[in-house]
């Protein structure tokens, strides 16, 4: 297909399904991700992009498409909002409107910020990312003078045995 009709065919998508070809295509760089949380979120701050760095490691570990994921996220007791749910919604594509995203009405369990379950569709593999409470502090002076791209650039550079873990649940 001509380059001039492929761009005509991409630009007659929706938002949402343009969001879903860029991301199967090649990854987002991080002004992207910025400006995607932006617009979903509101704002762009470390627990978005916590939640973007959960949902493209999960996609990694699963060797997953974008959309194949199914996303439990249970908020922990200690955390202002799932604002870490919209991160794994943006990076993963799962949203609640294709049910394959939900925020939990039970909490973590306690000294966690938060719980992700995610599970590939097509192998039915799952993974359980635990977020612990003390990531808390960080995240939240990640957030303290310091611009989207800053965040972005902090949380996708600290060690990942600090933000979260990962256990293979089946």
């Amino acid at each position: 297909m001509p380059r001039d009709s492929a761009q005509a065919q991409f630009a007659l998508l929706n938002d949402h399904q343009q969001l879903a070809l860029q991301q199967s295509r090649s990854s987002e760089t991080p002004d992207q991700w910025v400006e995607l949380g932006r617009r979903v979120h509101g704002g762009f701050g470390s627990y978005i992009a916590l939640g973007i760095r959960i949902g493209l490691d999960a996609m990694q570990r699963l060797e997953a498409a974008p959309r194949n994921l199914d996303i439990t996220y249970y908020n922990g007791a200690i955390a202002p909002c799932p604002c870490v749910a919209d991160g794994i919604m943006i990076a993963t594509t799962s949203t609640p409107g294709q049910n394959l995203l939900r925020v939990a009405a039970t909490p973590s369990p306690e000294g966690t910020f938060g719980v992700a379950e995610i599970r590939d569709h097509k192998t039915g593999r799952m993974l359980r990312y635990s977020i612990p409470a003390a990531a808390k502090a960080q995240l939240d002076a990640w957030n303290q003078n310091t611009t989207g791209q800053q965040r972005y650039d902090a949380v996708m550079s600290a060690s990942e045995t600090t933000l979260f873990s990962v256990e293979v649940i089946r």
